[in-house]
C-alpha cells in the first residue's frame, strides 16, 4: 500500500528547491544594484575625510571638483568652519591647487583641480579646525588619464 502523499524526506527536498526557486525570482526582480559612488575614506591625527571627485579617474585638462567631508575622528561631528587647500603635483613638477571653500552641508568643502597632463599625481590636503589649530595633511596618488579628444569628426 502507498501512501497518497509523498515521503517525508521527498517533501523537505521539495520545500527546498522552492525555497531556492523564490529566493532566486525575488533576487532578479530587485533589479541591479546602484552602483555606489567612488568615494576616498582619510584620516588625519585629528579628522576624518570623505573624499569624491565629480569625475575619477580624472582626465588630464578637465577641472575636477572635489567635495571633501571633515568629521572630528573622536566624536564624529562635522567641522563647520574649517580651514584648507587640495593641491597636486607630478614627477614632472607640474603643479594644481586651490583653497577648499565652504559648501552649504554642515562640514562640507569644495576645490576644484585642473590636472594638466596624464599620469600619477600626489595629492594632499591640508586641513585645520580654525587659526588656532594647526594644520593636518592627508595623501594619496591619483592616477590622471589622457585628455579626452576634443576635435569633431566630420
Amino acid at each position: 500500500m502507498t501512501a497518497p502523499w509523498p515521503s517525508l524526506a521527498g517533501a523537505r527536498r521539495a520545500g527546498s528547491r522552492l525555497a531556492v526557486g523564490a529566493l532566486l525570482v525575488a533576487l532578479a526582480a530587485c533589479g541591479p544594484a546602484e552602483p555606489r559612488a567612488r568615494e576616498l575614506r582619510q584620516m588625519s591625527g585629528t579628522y576624518l575625510f570623505n573624499i569624491s571627485a565629480s569625475d575619477l579617474p580624472p582626465h588630464a585638462r578637465e577641472g575636477i571638483l572635489y567635495k571633501i567631508v571633515v568629521r572630528d575622528k573622536e566624536s564624529r561631528q562635522p567641522i563647520e568652519n574649517g580651514e584648507g587647500q587640495l593641491f597636486a603635483s607630478n614627477r614632472d613638477g607640474a603643479q594644481t591647487w586651490d583653497g577648499m571653500r565652504k559648501g552649504q552641508e554642515i562640514g562640507t568643502y569644495y576645490a576644484k583641480l585642473n590636472y594638466v597632463t596624464a599620469g600619477q599625481w600626489a595629492v594632499a590636503i591640508r586641513f585645520r579646525r580654525d587659526s588656532t589649530h594647526k594644520l593636518e595633511r592627508i595623501d594619496w596618488m591619483q592616477d590622471v588619464l589622457n585628455a579626452r579628444d576634443s576635435t569633431v569628426s566630420p
